[in-house]
């Protein structure tokens, strides 16, 4: 495994991608985590689950898209392709707003190792060409739901000419990862600062989004390496006003220190660069 990123752009002291999580799940199925904890009987529809993910296109990705453009930075979402069915102004959007949009499969509901390899291919070409047709822009990066593959995804991203995954966990730093479809970019997807298991899975207020990139941050930068932290919101989850707050801390903090704000394209486009 060879990592070639030896600096940042501009003598940047290291690197901060803020990941925006766009999900929807097929209709009437909720998402498996939410907010109350305890799990309904088998066959009763969890209808508070249900409208607390539908928060993401009904208000969050509008709030974050507007907190982006105040503050001038840049963002990788992750859009499930059923909401260009269910909320295509939202997609369009994203790329109106200079924002990098990546696959994230059709719907969340969805996982890949409960695909056969024919049908999670079926989930990645109808998420790409629909996210292009109604976003306008061609997703150059992908995540799986759950950011869980299969043992078939790098190989099948490859063969549909995507440039970056990020369903590696075992690097700090992108790395060429070789498959029977030609080679793909590895690119490590940092989920200690994310809201999804740090506010709903571990119980901890939001505002730790916020004080746990601090840590990091000034940690990354006192040991002098090149490194990039991920920072990662739901927009049914941690788009809310408390998590935009945090949003926007976090965002302060990587200019005080110094920190390039990047998408992870361009994460991808450095470490390509410099290969």
């Amino acid at each position: 495994m060879t990592h070639s990123i030896t600096s940042w752009p501009n003598g940047a002291r290291g690197a901060l991608v803020l990941n925006v999580m766009y999900e929807q799940w097929a209709p009437g199925i909720a998402p498996g985590l939410g907010p109350m904890g305890n799990p309904l009987p088998p066959g009763v529809t969890d209808h508070q689950a249900l409208s607390w993910a539908d928060y993401g296109w009904r208000t969050g990705i509008w709030r974050v898209l507007e907190s982006l453009d105040a503050a001038a930075v840049p963002a990788s979402f992750y859009v499930s392709g059923i909401l260009t069915e269910s909320a295509s102004s939202s997609v369009r959007a994203i790329v109106d707003g200079g924002h990098e949009i990546c696959g994230h499969s059709w719907s969340q509901d969805r996982l890949p190792g409960a695909l056969t390899r024919d049908e999670e291919l079926a989930e990645i070409v109808r998420c790409v060409e629909e996210l292009t047709r109604v976003g306008g822009q061609r997703p150059r990066g992908w995540i799986s739901p759950r950011c869980t593959p299969s043992a078939h995804t790098a190989e099948l991203l490859a063969a549909r000419e995507f440039e970056w995954f990020g369903d590696v966990f075992d690097a700090d730093l992108p790395y060429r990862l070789d498959t029977a479809s030609g080679s793909i970019v590895a690119l490590p997807f940092g989920l200690e600062i994310n809201d999804l298991p740090m506010t709903v899975r571990y119980g901890q207020p939001t505002r730790e989004l916020a004080a746990s990139f601090a840590s990091a941050a000034h940690a990354l930068v006192r040991s002098g390496t090149v490194g990039y932290l991920d920072v990662t919101v739901h927009a049914h989850v941690g788009c809310r006003p408390a998590g935009i707050a945090a949003l926007g801390e976090v965002i302060q903090t990587a200019r005080s220190l110094g920190l390039w704000i990047a998408t992870r394209g361009d994460v991808a486009d450095r470490f390509v660069d410099s290969e």
